[in-house]
């Protein structure tokens, strides 16, 4: 693998709480296909790691509490013919899943109020553009 894969800043996924696991690849693949494992699903349990701060892994388990089981998140992947790639692949798909799964709360939307003469300027041009489709109209019978 081709090392650290960070999730925010200096916290990375350690490579020591991952557990990977292997199987053949459905769909079609020649003579190849029957021999190999190149599914690659990669595990790690979020509730017991001591990678992430207490305050991110309490936001990643209420975020990703519908993709956990018993508190390990999963991803797989199997879109390549090699089982490295597809390790490098899931590896990847993990920690962006992190990533956003730790990222902060938006900042609440502050409500605006809109300037009276912009509403104002509105109804004007409304208000002009409806007498020049009256003017169109012609209605003297």
């Amino acid at each position: 693998m081709s090392g650290p894969y960070p999730i925010r800043g200096s916290v990375v996924l350690p490579e020591a709480e991952l557990v990977w696991r292997f199987s053949r690849s459905s769909g079609p693949g020649g003579q190849h296909v029957n021999t190999s494992d190149s599914q690659v699903e990669l595990k790690f349990d979020l509730a017991a790691t001591k990678a992430l701060p207490p305050v991110w892994k309490e936001r990643a388990l209420e975020r990703l509490a519908s993709r956990l089981v018993d508190g390990v998140v999963s991803v797989r992947s199997s879109e390549h013919r090699s089982q490295w790639r597809n390790r490098e692949t899931a590896a990847v798909r993990l920690a962006a899943l992190l990533s956003e799964a730790t990222a902060p709360p938006p900042k609440p939307r502050r409500p605006t109020k809109i300037p009276r003469g912009i509403n104002e300027r509105r109804l004007r041009e409304k208000k002009a553009r409806a007498e020049t489709k009256r003017g169109r109209s012609a209605r003297d019978w």
